[in-house]
């Protein structure tokens, strides 16, 4: 018996050592995925008040310390966590990505511009156990557009990065076209 659960032991600790633990960077890597859109109906007290487009870019990401995303009460807390963000170099966001709208102008030529909803933008803690470690998934960025009867069909494509806890910035990546309503 003492030989079996010996065996046991052994060949539970041989197969955990064949486990292989990434060696992603401590800075984060996107890597693009995808970009869909839906319409939302707004409302208030369950009467409707319009539409919303939103936009969502898929990212694939990696990082080797999993330190990624912020808490609702970091976030709530914009007089020191957010302002964080807001005074790292180049960053110059309150906000763990951003998103850079390119706008196609009638000429061919794009222009660039962060939009008013997307300079506050914060996603989840992805870690939750607090212990640093590589992380890999799945995140969808979102961008809302709001329609109005003076809102013009207008082509656009994002450039979207993500920034780590120690302030660490990913690469940035661009996602392919699509079309919402935009004001002239």
């Amino acid at each position: 018996m003492k030989l079996q659960v010996s065996l046991f032991i052994l060949l539970a600790v041989a197969s955990a050592s064949c486990v292989d633990i990434p060696d992603f960077s401590d800075t984060p890597a996107i890597y693009y995925n995808g970009v869909s859109q839906d319409t939302q109906i707004d409302s208030v007290d369950g009467a409707p008040t319009g539409e919303t487009e939103v936009v969502t870019i898929t990212v694939d990401f990696e990082d080797g310390d999993g330190d990624l995303g912020a808490t609702n009460a970091e976030v709530q807390d914009r007089d020191v966590f957010t302002k964080r963000y807001m005074d790292a170099p180049g960053w110059n966001l309150e906000a763990n990505y951003r998103l850079i709208t390119m706008i196609k102008q009638k000429n061919g030529t794009w222009s660039e511009r962060i939009m008013s909803g997307d300079s506050f933008k914060f996603f989840p803690r992805l870690k939750l156990d607090g212990k640093a470690g590589p992380i890999k998934g799945k995140l969808d960025l979102n961008a809302r557009f709001f329609k109005s009867r003076s809102a013009v069909p207008t082509t656009v494509k994002f450039k979207a990065s993500i920034i780590d806890r120690a302030f660490r910035v990913s690469n940035e990546i661009m996602t392919d076209t699509v079309v919402v309503p935009l004001l002239p």
